[in-house]
């Protein structure tokens, strides 16, 4: 699995090298950060963070270690620059418009979400093959045709598509975002998508997610295993 990472260009952060783990956790900072901030803290130790967040402190530190220095010994981190840099880190100091393409249930949902735009994301197109959905509206967006996907991309400079559709249909519109010039795509279809390189894809499948919590309490229910002597 690949992880979304925002597109580089010279006013923005230096390519690091970050590895993929770490950029999965730096949201889970930010939002941490911004609870604090919101609570009016000025400055936490890495332990504190780390509750936040939910994180273990060292994995914390080493995560932060790759962004730069931003911690004072004896003090921790000022919580409005660290949100700062890892906002910006992470492409949030800008807007990003995606498309959604399958305005279905999971998709008419998603266009509703509001959690998108307080993270400088902003749904700019729904899109669907199903002509009875074309021309409805959602979140005060009107769905447009499959066909119009190419010069919906082009038109918005849309970089991030997310793919709400079924399975069968899911390698095809990716196909399509990707040829329209889309670089990251999120993926809620049960599918997996093959892409090329320069391409980042980041799936969510809800029933596997369910799965291993079904599995843990399963384990949680059962009784230990006999151990042979």
């Amino acid at each position: 699995m690949t992880y979304l990472r925002s597109p580089r260009n010279s006013s923005g952060p230096l390519d690091r090298g970050i590895p993929d783990a770490t950029v999965a956790r730096l949201p889970v900072y930010l939002r941490a950060l911004t609870s604090l901030a919101d609570q009016g803290v000025a400055s936490c130790s890495s332990h504190e963070l780390s509750v936040a967040a939910g994180v273990n402190p060292a994995k914390l530190r080493k995560d932060l270690s790759h962004l730069g220095s931003y911690g004072t010994r004896g003090v921790g981190y000022d919580v409005e620059y660290l949100r700062y840099q890892i906002a910006r880190e992470i492409g949030q100091t800008q807007d990003w418009e995606v498309v959604i393409v399958g305005v279905g249930n999971l998709g008419a949902a998603l266009s509703n979400y509001q959690g998108f735009s307080s993270r400088g994301i902003r749904v700019a197109a729904l899109v669907d093959a199903d002509e009875e959905r074309v021309g409805q509206e959602f979140a005060g967006i009107k769905v447009s045709a499959l066909d119009d996907l190419p010069k919906i991309v082009e038109d918005r400079k849309i970089s991030i598509g997310i793919i709400a559709t079924p399975a069968e249909a899911a390698q095809e519109v990716t196909d399509i975002l990707v040829a329209a010039g889309v670089t990251s795509i999120l993926n809620f279809a049960p599918a997996i998508v093959q892409v090329p390189d320069g391409v980042d894809v980041r799936k969510v499948d809800l029933s596997i997610e369910l799965q291993i919590l079904a599995y843990h309490e399963q384990r949680k229910s059962s009784p230990p295993s006999a151990v042979n002597l």
